[in-house]
């Protein structure tokens, strides 16, 4: 019995889907996680601007604590709640077994992809706009503390939050799709523990410039982990890599469903 629905579900859904047609990227959804990741941006560089210099310049300050600190707890609360209940709903939601029409499968992709469209702008925008803001900071202004304006925003704000988005991202992709189902993608994972080894490496570099290395250019040594660091976000491109692999096969067992017997 349970055969013969299963079969008359997975021959609707084929109805279904092909009056659909292929599957495409939503552009209007891209174009929406592109302006509100653009305005989250731009808050974030105007409150710098305006509260940076006139009450970030000194943590014993009681106007730091009130501008900055509370600001700090704020970041970490919502980041940390929010990643926790992304990572806990995704896993108790998860299907116990994945069946998916190639269409359904491929629509999936292009949900991702419309994911990639959007964030995939922001992210370099906000990492090298709040990076290059952190490190001007530090060479025109004394380091007193590693609870710096451009530090709250950076380190302890849009890093964390992108690791708690891959986090949520990473665990998705793996009990939601067929292709990555009961294994691991290398390029995924290499992609997001990069991001998280980014924040020992400053607990490391906070610690070095604290007591013997006072130079803050780029290419100082006690930079380098950063950059090592940061290069594995290039791993992302294997995972388009996959991703377009998989949509191509998709696209072809569509079009083959499509020609008359």
């Amino acid at each position: 019995m349970s055969t013969t629905a299963s079969t008359i579900k997975n021959t609707t859904q084929g109805v279904k889907d092909a009056s659909e047609g292929l599957p495409k990227i939503n552009w209007f959804t891209a174009g929406v996680i592109l302006v509100l990741g653009t305005g989250v941006i731009v808050f974030l560089r105007w409150y710098q601007q305006v509260y940076s210099f006139e009450y970030g310049l000194d943590y014993f300050e009681p106007e730091f604590a009130t501008y900055w600190m509370s600001f700090l707890y704020i970041e970490l609360v919502l980041i940390t709640v929010l990643g926790f209940v992304g990572v806990v709903w995704v896993w108790f939601t998860r299907p116990a077994e994945v069946n998916m029409t190639p269409h359904q499968e491929l629509k999936c992709y292009m949900g991702l992809l419309t994911g990639l469209a959007g964030g995939g702008i922001l992210a370099p925008v906000a990492i090298n706009l709040f990076v290059e803001a952190d490190a001007a900071w530090h060479q025109v202004t004394i380091r007193d503390t590693d609870f710096t304006p451009t530090h709250i925003v950076l380190f302890y704000g849009i890093i964390p939050a992108a690791l708690a988005a891959g986090a949520v991202g990473f665990l998705w992709i793996h009990t939601r799709m067929p292709d990555f189902r009961n294994r691991v993608s290398f390029n995924l994972a290499f992609a997001l523990a990069g991001g998280i080894m980014i924040m020992p490496n400053l607990g490391f570099n906070e610690w070095g410039h604290t007591f013997f290395y006072a130079e803050e250019l780029f290419a100082a040594p006690i930079h380098w982990g950063f950059v090592t660091l940061g290069w594995a976000v290039f791993a992302i491109g294997g995972l388009i890599i996959q991703v377009l692999s998989r949509i191509v096969k998709l696209t072809r067992l569509i079009s083959e469903e499509k020609l008359p017997a």
